[in-house]
């Protein structure tokens, strides 16, 4: 019998040293937030953010995020939690960042590095300065707390969305669309 215990202990305690560590805050909650309907193009990604807080880019769930500014991934490990003082917290109470309704900064720094501003746009700054477009979100305008999950999404998924545009990959096959009455651009299945 403690042989089985020992045993059985052992391999749970191995089970959960490979989980991430939630923030300190996490079973309270964060900042509230308000979760709209909406939708980031860019390029090539689609980002589909629902009212149940499912995130899906290019139609795999990615995310979720909930009313108290929680963020984890499809596995259920915590990604973020966004502090009522804007301060983005990662696994282990790393600092991701702060956030506020448009703008968003990198951890220590002060200015930002992306913006959704009022119109849905997203933009990129570099550090000169320099605005770079990153597409533009749709249904986010509705209340300053959905603008803000937008502004919250932007800065955790932008870095990802980056590296997949930079590096060359596309997330659909290159293709035309197919059938009669379709309009350029449009597809069937994983060619739209």
């Amino acid at each position: 019998m403690l042989r089985r215990f020992v045993l059985a202990s052992v391999c749970l305690s191995g089970l959960l040293g490979c989980t991430r560590t939630a923030p300190a805050n996490w079973a309270r909650g964060g900042a509230p937030l308000e979760i709209p309907r909406a939708r980031w193009i860019v390029a090539t990604s689609v980002v589909d953010l629902f009212p149940d807080g499912r995130v899906l880019l290019n139609d795999n769930q990615q995310l979720t995020v909930d009313r108290g500014g929680r963020m984890w991934d499809s596995n259920n490990d915590p990604v973020a939690l966004l502090e009522p003082t804007g301060h983005v917290m990662g696994p282990g109470d790393k600092l991701l960042g702060t956030v506020g309704v448009l703008h968003a900064s990198k951890d220590n720094e002060q200015n930002a590095w992306l913006s959704v501003l009022p119109t849905g746009e997203v933009v990129q700054y570099a550090d000169d300065g320099t605005r770079t477009p990153l597409g533009a979100w749709v249904g986010c305008n509705q209340t300053y707390r959905s603008h803000q999950t937008c502004t919250y999404l932007s800065h955790i998924l932008a870095p990802r969305i980056l590296t997949s545009l930079q590096g060359g990959r596309t997330w659909y096959p290159r293709g035309p669309g197919w059938g009669p009455g379709l309009m350029p651009g449009m597809g069937i299945g994983p060619w739209r």
